[in-house]
């Protein structure tokens, strides 16, 4: 067992050396090519209706024949010459931002940059639509992504939120702020609950005579741990957080979501898109492609996204650390029959 553990340690120790010597010499370069090429983050704009007309125009092609074609392309670029010439703005406005979670909701570096591009153009006759799809994670990130939705709702710009897939956890945090929710018949909803788990080899160290020493400052600086022996009072504390964040979680839902039964459907359970309608969790059961077609007619859709290229150091640390994961994964498999003791 020591054995074990002291060639994990010197293979840890050797490839942690090396990601850091790479990623110091590959920030190194990046951050003096950053310099001389400038931001290359960019807003990028584009209107949905152009999609759903080439999509007719396609049709129109292929179902009535080329004169037909011919004769509707000419009136649709005649009409989009128009429109842009004018200026104006004929039909009222939505537009459309993307919101694919993770468990650190790393998406919130982009939507806090379109929000804010859109805070200096949008006004409150206009409407956003976001489409959601997040199954929660962290806290703390899911609450600055929800609170990058509510500066939306600060500003009185109407919200509306698509649900597709799932909005769970975390992602029914940020689906709540909306005005108006719609979800898809079978889309996830709810999991409003709190969760902690963590493993503890305390146990298997002490057998093979392995302790661990920890100093702190504080008597609740550290509760339960991975690696020591955890005590009740260690436990209740923990117990203790998780139902105080669960309560902030719950008073949350409760003041975006004044129409639901917080107790009812705040048990960390989850429900599909019919069920959680009739728990008043989500507004309309319809998709987001239903909803945004429909529209169409009547308004100008916009999709904006926020999107830059991946630094050279980003790629690089990308690329080790998929290596180092199928390292560790094939160093694991050689080793899993070894004896624990």
């Amino acid at each position: 067992m020591i054995e074990f553990i002291s060639e994990y340690g010197l293979f840890l120790a050797k490839a942690i050396t090396i990601v850091i010597a790479v990623l110091t010499l590959v920030g190194g370069i990046t951050a003096i090519a950053a310099r001389r090429r400038g931001d290359e983050t960019k807003l990028t704009v584009s209107r949905i209706n152009d999609r759903y007309d080439k999509m007719r125009l396609a049709l129109t092609q292929g179902v009535v024949g080329a004169k037909a074609y011919k004769k509707a392309a000419r009136a649709a670029e005649k009409s989009k010459k128009a429109r842009i010439k004018s200026g104006d703005q004929e039909l009222p406005r939505i537009f459309v931002l993307d919101f694919d979670g993770d468990i650190k909701a790393t998406g919130v570096r982009s939507l806090r940059e379109e929000i804010t591009a859109l805070l200096t153009f949008a006004t409150p006759d206009d409407e956003i639509l976001v489409r959601l799809d997040n199954a929660g994670g962290l806290v703390h990130e899911h609450g600055l992504a929800a609170s990058q939705l509510q500066r939306i709702r600060d500003r009185n710009i109407p919200l509306t939120v698509a649900v597709d897939k799932v909005a769970a956890s975390g992602g029914y945090m940020m689906a709540c702020i909306a005005d108006h929710i719609i979800a898809a018949p079978f889309a996830i909803v709810g999991s409003i609950g709190v969760l902690a788990q963590i493993p503890n080899f305390h146990k298997m160290l002490d057998r093979h005579g392995i302790a661990m020493e920890e100093f702190k400052a504080g008597r609740y600086k550290r509760t339960v741990t991975m690696f020591g022996e955890n005590s009740e009072e260690d436990r209740d504390k923990m117990r203790q957080e998780l139902e105080q964040t669960h309560q902030l979680f719950k008073q949350f839902v409760a003041q975006h979501r004044p129409v639901v039964e917080i107790e009812k459907i705040a048990t960390g359970e989850h429900w599909y898109g019919s069920q959680a309608l009739a728990l008043k969790l989500v507004d309309t059961i319809q998709t987001s492609d239903d909803w945004l077609l429909e529209r169409s007619r009547d308004h100008e859709l916009y999709l904006v996204k926020y999107a830059g290229k991946k630094k050279l150091g980003e790629k690089l640390a990308g690329i080790l650390g998929e290596s180092s994961e199928k390292l560790m994964l094939n160093w694991w498999k050689q080793n899993e029959n070894s004896k624990w003791g």
